[in-house]
Formats: structure tokens, sequence, C-alpha cells
């Protein structure tokens, strides 16, 4: 068995049925799957993924594994895990994985060392920790990489920085920015599982409550439309003011956070920016609010400075810790202010993450056969790609579309026709 760190291999079983059925729901893969397993274009080529340990994961990893890969993968947040999961891949696959949920942030950064390590010749990220690291403390390992992706808004914010400051040292596609990944994925599978996971934290009801979205990006859209499909009462921050005027034509009320702090039952940001929730906020929230964090890191709401204000703080329920304040108020946080869709629920479901995995699939692919004429660059998902994933998707869910005539391209082509 090769090197791993997991909680209990035991659950090795159970993962595998979990795996299983979630294949089920990913038709897009499935097929990519067995192309691969055929061609097997990554044969020899070392990855390290650092991702959520899920079971959509899994079955993305299990495809890389089937196209020849050698694949190390390690956890991309610290509650994103799911053990079993993590259990399955090493027991049955012969995978070194190195997640376990709930560790702490030196286990953490140890497993996805540990991910270097394997001298990857493509990284695979989920918020650009390992490209961080590779370009850090573990520069000597860069000489073995040929190319990345990388997963999430977050993780393409922090590698377009590094690109501008001319310190990215190899190509990576952003896979995030991917229509049938951001449109799909972003906006249905976090306003989905957002849902799920502060329902599953609390069991609280949703209907007549006022719930606060800090943003308005494509994550926050969905959430703001599946908390009002539920009956709560909407309201919308934002810094931009062409997505707060979005908002608002959306139907939201729309105000500065410290307004909204006063209004809110429920708040959950999705910005990828730091202390969207802060202590003058606090000083304003009603007793018992929720609060909750769908980005990527839990730096989005200041734990740091609600545990100074805060006079006592206890675990209520699996999940929600309970600052209260010195006049009474009680604050509570879901999920440790990680995501809470990982955190106390399973994520994304697998029907949408098809999409976002094949992408990244078939983007490793383009990858390896490409890497040698690609710049040290940030590069969006090749067009064609986008749109084979959102053709196999259609025919997977038994859709046909039309199509364009000669005489329609010609027209869309041509700059002769007029009026």
């Amino acid at each position: 068995m090769k090197q791993y760190d997991v909680r209990d291999l035991s659950l090795a079983d159970q993962g595998a049925r979990r795996i299983a059925w979630a294949e089920r729901e990913m038709p897009v893969l499935r097929q990519i799957r067995e192309r691969l397993a055929k061609e097997r274009p990554f044969a020899g080529v070392r990855m390290a993924a650092c991702l959520h340990v899920t079971t959509e994961t899994a079955n993305l990893m299990r495809t890389l594994q089937d196209g020849g890969a050698e694949v190390v993968l390690c956890a991309s947040n610290p509650l994103s895990t799911q053990d079993d999961v993590a259990a399955a891949l090493v027991a049955r696959d012969e995978m070194p994985v190195f997640a376990i949920k709930g560790e702490d942030n030196e286990t953490y950064y140890r497993h996805i060392t540990a991910a270097i390590d394997h001298r990857p010749n493509v990284t695979m990220d989920d918020g650009a920790d390992v490209v961080s690291i590779l370009h850090g403390d573990r520069r000597e390992a860069l000489s073995d990489v040929i190319g990345g992706t990388e997963e999430t808004t977050t993780g393409v914010i922090r590698l377009r920085a590094l690109e501008a400051e001319g310190k990215l040292e190899y190509p990576i596609v952003a896979v995030n920015d991917a229509d049938t990944k951001h449109l799909f994925d972003n906006r249905y599978g976090t306003g989905q599982s957002t849902i799920d996971g502060i329902i599953r934290a609390t069991n609280t009801l949703l209907a007549g409550k006022t719930f606060v979205v800090c943003g308005y990006g494509w994550c926050s859209r969905g959430i703001a439309m599946r908390a009002r499909g539920m009956g709560a009462n909407v309201i919308v921050t934002e810094v931009d003011p062409l997505r707060a005027l979005e908002a608002l034509m959306d139907g939201y009320r729309v105000m500065p956070m410290l307004q909204a702090a006063t209004e809110a039952d429920i708040v959950v940001t999705a910005t990828g920016d730091a202390h969207v929730l802060d202590t003058a906020h606090f000083e304003r929230m009603k007793d018992g609010v929720l609060i909750a964090n769908s980005g990527h890191f839990n730096v989005e709401i200041n734990l740091v400075g609600l545990a100074d204000m805060a006079t006592e703080v206890r675990s209520v329920r699996d999940f929600v810790q309970e600052y209260r304040l010195s006049d009474g108020r009680r604050i509570n946080v879901l999920g440790e202010g990680r995501l809470i869709n990982l955190a106390a629920a399973e994520g994304h479901p697998s029907a949408v993450m098809d999409m976002s995995f094949a992408n990244q699939a078939l983007c490793a692919e383009f990858m390896i056969k490409n890497h040698d004429r690609l710049t040290k660059s940030v590069y969006s998902v090749p067009r064609e790609i986008d749109r084979q994933v959102a053709m196999l998707k259609l025919r997977a869910m038994g859709v046909t579309i039309d199509t364009l005539t000669d005489a329609q391209q010609t027209y869309l082509t041509s700059w002769q026709s007029g009026t």
C-alpha cells in the first residue's frame, strides 16, 4: 500500500457505495473516463490534486487514474473531507490520499506538502494552496511542473495576482471561468448546497426569515435565489455598483452591510474577500443571528474579532458555535466559518459537479498536449471544451437542440447582408 494519511480504512466499504451512487449522476465524466481509459493520455504523468475530498472528487480521481496518471490527493479545506471517501480511495484504488475531516492547520499543510513530495508534473487546485506553496517554500519542486488547473473563484483571484506580479512559474487553466462551471456549479450547486448546510446544522425554518447574502457573484446569486425560493426575505450587500444594480433589478433589497446587520436573521458571506463580517457588524446584530460562510477561506468572517468581543464561546450543536456578548446577545457561527456546504453537508450535488470535473479532466488533457507552447499565464478554458461538456450534458439528459443551416451560418459570418 502506498503512503497515505486518512482517518479510518474500515470506512472504505461505505465510501465505495457512496462513490458509486455519485457516479450514477455523473454521465459526462463517465463518458470522458471511458475514452481516457482507452487512450491513456496521462500515462507516466504525476498529478497532485488539492480538492475537496468528496464522492464527486473520487470519481474525477478515478478518471485521471484510468487515463494513466499517478495521482495523489489532499484536501483543499480542513473541514471538507468525507472520511469514508478518503478511505475508499486508499483501500480500493491504492491511491495516496492525505485528508482527514477536522484536521488542524498544521496537519492540513503537512498533507499539502506530502502531495508536493510526489513531485507533480500537473497540479489540480481548489483555492491555489498547492500553487502558493510551490511558489514559496517548495520552489525546488517547480522544475517538474509543466502546468495546472484551478477549480474555484478564490484560487483564480490568487493566480491572477501572481501572474500580474510576473511571478507565476507555469501555465494554469482557470477551470472556474468555464461557462459550464461557474454558471452551474457556482450558481445552482452553491445555492442548493449552502442552504442544505445551513439547514442540516441548525434545522431552522427559512420561510419568513431575513436572509442576508454578502456579495452578488455567481455563488451569491444561487444562494439568494434558493433562499428566496424557500420563503426568506433576501437582502444583498455589494461593493460593485453593477452587481448591486443587478441584484436590485432581480428583486432583492440592496443596502450596506452595516444596515443589513440590524435586520438579519441569517447572514451568508460568499465574496472571496476578508472580514466581510467585522466587529462593527457584530455590534449591530440581533440576538440569535446565524452567520455562515460559503466562500473558499474562513477569512470572510472576522472570527478573532468576534472571539475578543465574546464573554463565552460554546458549542450548542454540531457545527454551531455560540458567541455570547457582554450585553447577552448570542451570535451563532456555523461550521467554524468555513465552507458551510462542505462543513455541515455534502457539498454540491453530483449532477452539477459532473460538468465541473469534466472540465477538469479535459483541461488536464489539454495541458498535457499543449504545455510546451503555453506561456506562464492563466488561461481560459478553451471554448471547444466548454461546448463539448455542454453538449455531452444535454445528450445525457435526453435533450436535443437545433443546428444552424448553411445559410444561417453564412449570414452570421458575413458583413454584406443588412436590412
